[in-house]
């Protein structure tokens, strides 16, 4: 016979404080948690990335390279006073920036698609800075989130689904099983998986970059940024000797700090969306137009924000939704973190916060602003409905490849498929 729920809450809450503790260490340090909303994030933000520079392509010397106002010789003076970091102070040629912007599309491209994502991320991150540290006058508020979240992601274990490597890893435990199996029924098994001979050549390249950085650490900007460079990098070089030579207690011990170092990344990426919210909201309501509900009016009355004049126009002569809007945005982004702990009204909030950023992207033309705000609200999504929405997509894909010729794709190996704990992330 089975108890009531009831009782079984209960039970946990008589069970001793010693032994929660010791089962939340225990998750906290055997498993990364969030994979599906960490990847959320990582394809959200390289494609806002991604979509942000192809979109200046046409503009970039203007924006970033040789032919800005802000020369290359401002730029040096304001990285000596700021200390930022950007690898286009190395030289002043136009073919130096052309291989530093090159970088920056491939990485994102790549970060996407979840290729190789640890080494990856991190030539996502100095692209990133590369070119936004080159000319800070550029941009808005998204550009802001890109920086942080840029650096973050380099500390997650941002690919363990929904990419490449997932894949990758899902073919390589399917080819040593039946090798298993083989040599189990006295059988030739099959050849073993080759080594990964890319991952470690990147990283090889990935050390020369450090090197070179590191020679020009006078006009590359923060030295913090190449003292956690250098350590990410020497922990993957141990971590690739320990998984090759060793196995055991080091392997564990290095998986455990790997676990810890994405988790806390994740918990400060949803402390930075609240931030960003609460800092939002409460500087609104010291607003006078914010308090008088007209706040919304003036910038659809500016032809810089009005990609669609007709459809602003219409919005800004009904008083009462802008006054709606106005006040609605004030209450959601004050609300929202003090919302978490309470899964449904999160979630209509949530849905609420993405909505408004995408009435930005189209009523105020600021997409990237927009798309950026809308992937780190995507820390916060449902691992259900992300669950769901993955499901989605593989069988849009699988109806998709099987009228092409070359059969079926291997599926992911797929993180959390055992029931999980209820988190803030879902």
């Amino acid at each position: 016979m089975n108890r009531p729920a009831g009782a079984a809450r209960g039970r946990d809450a008589r069970e001793p404080f010693d032994r929660r503790l010791a089962r939340g260490v225990q998750r906290v340090t055997a498993s990364a948690l969030g994979p599906y909303q960490t990847a959320i994030v990582r394809i959200g933000f390289s494609l806002t990335w991604l979509l942000f520079l192809l979109r200046e392509l046409p503009h970039r010397h203007e924006l970033y390279g040789p032919d800005g106002p802000w020369s290359w010789e401002m730029g040096r003076q304001l990285i000596a006073d700021n200390s930022a970091f950007t690898a286009l102070m190395w030289s002043d040629g136009r073919l130096w920036f052309e291989i530093v912007y090159g970088l920056a599309v491939l990485s994102a491209v790549l970060l996407l698609l979840g290729w190789h994502t640890r080494a990856v991320s991190v030539v996502f991150m100095a692209g990133v800075l590369s070119l936004q540290n080159r000319s800070i006058f550029v941009g808005d508020g998204g550009d802001n989130v890109v920086h942080l979240a840029a650096i973050y992601l380099v500390l997650t274990r941002c690919g363990q689904v929904w990419s490449l490597d997932a894949r990758r890893a899902a073919r390589h435990e399917r080819e040593a099983r039946s090798a298993r199996e083989a040599r189990e029924a006295g059988h030739h098994p099959p050849p073993w998986p080759r080594r990964d001979v890319v991952g470690p050549l990147l990283w090889t390249v990935l050390g020369g970059f450090l090197l070179a950085a590191t020679a020009f650490s006078g006009v590359t900007g923060e030295p913090w940024l190449l003292v956690l460079l250098w350590v990410l990098w020497l922990g993957q070089a141990l971590w690739w000797l320990v998984c090759r030579h060793a196995s055991g207690e080091p392997r564990t011990l290095l998986d455990v700090l790997a676990n810890l170092v994405h988790n806390a990344t994740l918990v400060v990426i949803m402390a930075e969306v609240c931030l960003i919210y609460a800092t939002a909201g409460w500087y609104k309501i010291q607003g006078s137009r914010w308090q008088d509900g007209t706040a919304l009016y003036y910038p659809l009355e500016l032809d810089y924000f009005t990609p669609w004049p007709a459809l602003s126009d219409l919005l800004g002569s009904s008083g009462v939704m802008v006054m709606a809007l106005t006040y609605g945005t004030v209450l959601v982004q004050v609300a929202f973190p003090f919302t978490l702990f309470n899964r449904k009204v999160k979630n209509v909030l949530l849905v609420a916060m993405m909505l408004e950023h995408a009435g930005i992207a189209v009523l105020l033309g600021l997409p990237v602003f927009s798309l950026a705000m809308i992937s780190a609200d995507a820390v916060f999504l449902p691992t259900a409905f992300l669950v769901g929405l993955g499901a989605a997509v593989g069988r849009g894909r699988d109806r998709l490849l099987s009228r092409l010729p070359g059969g079926a794709v291997p599926k992911q190996r797929r993180a959390g498929e055992e029931p999980a704990p209820r988190t803030l992330v879902g």
